[in-house]
């Protein structure tokens, strides 16, 4: 949402969005640019460190900025980095060397803090088509690069950049977006967000969008609009259904490792140690299953 409407956060949360995006960069006009920054800067300050990790039923909050390429760009980033920050989202990011740039006036911010190194999540948009080739070069530039967003909706930058046509289908995409989250998962980045569905009313048309992002391997999705919200939670979220079943294998190849056994049929299927491990995870992602004792 536009960092000059910050009073429109509790929409946010009503319709129950992980995070909020305050945008200092395309959706706030030139003229409204400081005014946006002081109001970004006193939300920080004023909801506390509390956010960053999305306790007491806060979204997270993070901040678009402008591209880092000057000091008016740096005094922006230090004017809104507070422990109530979760993390910068860096727009039109061209390479490796972009990441780097904002990677490390934000430790500088953190020093000036007293925040730990790494604290505030950094977000890349990868908008051109260097970047997007560049894709797992993006990712492991930073080790605080938490998530990576690519492909926008109609008409935005990447279309631009890289010249196809967009349909609500969104095949002309579907190997662009395969590519880029492998380099995602590859450098190590854990959560790889798909891009916006602009068109606010198509909600039918959104949850087709989103069951195949999820289908790819996103964990997630930006949404433009709070109606959006409900519908990508649910596409993400697996339900009781799925979760029980994810109990259920985890504790028959439990029990089948108690006796010895490697395998075992489970619900007329083979499930091991692997389908195990991928069921945990899931059950740990939504608080339903203890995470396993460290070494």
């Amino acid at each position: 949402m536009p960092g000059t409407r910050t009073d429109w956060l509790p929409k946010a949360r009503a319709a129950g969005a992980d995070a909020v995006i305050l945008d200092l960069e395309d959706a706030v006009p030139e003229d409204g640019k400081a005014s946006a920054r002081e109001q970004v800067a006193h939300v920080i300050e004023r909801i506390g460190p509390e956010t960053a990790d999305r306790t007491a039923g806060h979204p997270a909050i993070l901040v678009r900025i402008n591209p880092l390429d000057g000091w008016t760009a740096a005094e922006e980033l230090r004017a809104i980095v507070g422990p109530g920050l979760a993390g910068i989202v860096l727009p039109k990011v061209d390479g490796a060397h972009d990441v780097r740039h904002a990677d490390r006036p934000l430790s500088w911010c953190e020093r000036e803090h007293g925040l730990p190194t790494g604290r505030i999540a950094l977000v890349p948009l990868l908008e051109t088509a260097r970047a997007l080739r560049d894709a797992y070069a993006c990712a492991s530039a930073a080790g605080r690069v938490a998530y990576l967003g690519a492909i926008t909706g109609a008409g935005g930058d990447v279309e631009r950049a890289v010249g196809y046509r967009w349909s609500p289908g969104g095949t002309e995409t579907h190997a662009l977006r395969s590519r880029v989250l492998l380099d995602v998962r590859a450098a190590g980045a854990p959560h790889p967000v798909a891009g916006l569905w602009t068109r606010v009313g198509d909600l039918d048309g959104l949850r087709l969008f989103a069951e195949q992002n999820r289908a790819l391997g996103h964990t997630g999705m930006m949404a433009i609009h709070p109606s959006h919200v409900p519908v990508i939670n649910a596409v993400f979220s697996p339900g009781p259904d799925e979760l029980a079943r994810a109990a259920r294998l985890v504790a028959a190849v439990e029990d089948g490792q108690g006796r010895g056994a490697g395998a075992v049929t489970f619900e007329g299927e083979m499930a091991d140690e692997a389908m195990a491990a991928t069921a945990r995870l899931s059950l740990e992602q939504h608080a339903a299953y203890p995470a396993p004792p460290s070494a």
